[in-house]
């Protein structure tokens, strides 16, 4: 074949630049209907006077000032803030200590690692619909074990006093187990080295953790925290299911009250408006732990 005849064939990025977008057109579209356009939907609704019926005039900010002096809203918000750090913690806490136990080589440690992550395998609304039956005040498996050992029944969530703890126990109770694989899988992926060193130096079990493992295995915490705190922020089938905010007011939440606003009130402006304010809080949030996190790993 002469030169003159010799087929090209273009090659490099250059030669498709121009059809690359092409194939990203699907998932672009995806993005934009199923993604962008929901909340810029929301953004238009949050700036409007949003009624299921009747017309829907432009407010501006009038939505989002009307939360500053909103006493149910600023309510929640505390009410979100508590169960969310107590929904972080306790199981960050449990969660450490059950992966630091699970650790070790002990007979039946596959069958306990199992039965140990089964909660968090349920759905929340199974595991919401089981609880709500034991915390029945008569007919409750808790408060027979209670009644049981000459401890006084409890009211659980039938009392604005304990109803938080009580959801705060379900959460913990589920993703416990979440943690705890993900700080296994840290202390697996740990050298052998300082800990050999530690036992010529004469350190027992807790010196160890507390300058060794604990010190190692904490991006993988922060991470747990990050996921937890998301989560926990989120919460809303929990809390709805067991105790629909109640009573009174006493578990409601931002989600809780969002949902109550935009579909039982039929106040859709107003409800927007707490959307976009949660989801801005979220991610606030969200980037103060990345941040957080990212300093840890220069260090």
């Amino acid at each position: 074949m002469s030169a003159t005849n010799a087929v090209v064939i273009p090659s490099g990025p250059r030669a498709y630049g121009r059809r690359y977008w092409l194939f990203a057109l699907p998932a672009a579209l995806v993005v934009l209907l199923v993604i962008l356009f929901p909340w810029i939907f929301t953004l238009f609704m949050s700036v409007h006077e949003w009624k299921v019926t009747g017309e829907t005039p432009f407010v501006g900010l009038a939505n989002y000032t009307k939360m500053l002096s909103d006493e149910r809203f600023l309510g929640a918000v505390w009410r979100t803030l508590i169960f969310t750090v107590a929904s972080v913690v306790a199981p960050l806490i449990l969660g450490v200590w059950a992966a630091v136990c699970f650790s070790n080589t002990f007979k039946g440690r596959g069958l306990a690692r199992t039965l140990f992550v089964l909660p968090m395998m349920a759905t929340p609304v199974a595991i919401s619909l089981v609880w709500t039956m034991m915390f029945h005040p008569q007919l409750g498996v808790l408060n027979y074990i209670l009644t049981s050992v000459g401890l006084p029944p409890s009211t659980w969530v039938y009392d604005a006093a304990t109803v938080i703890p009580t959801l705060v126990m379900v959460e913990t109770w589920q993703w416990t187990p979440l943690v705890m694989l993900i700080v296994l899988g840290g202390i697996a992926s740990l050298p052998t080295d300082p800990y050999e060193a530690a036992i010529l130096d004469g350190a027992n079990a807790w010196q160890m953790f507390r300058h060794i493992t604990l010190p190692l295995v904490m991006p993988f915490v922060m991470v747990a925290a990050v996921i937890r705190i998301i989560d926990a922020l989120k919460t809303f089938d929990t809390i709805y299911v067991i105790t629909l905010g109640g009573p009174g007011s006493a578990s409601e939440t931002i989600n809780i009250l969002l949902y109550q606003t935009a579909f039982a009130y039929y106040d859709l402006g107003y409800g927007s408006a707490m959307v976009v304010v949660f989801f801005v809080l979220i991610l606030l949030v969200s980037l103060l732990l990345l941040r957080t996190r990212q300093r840890e790993d220069l260090r």
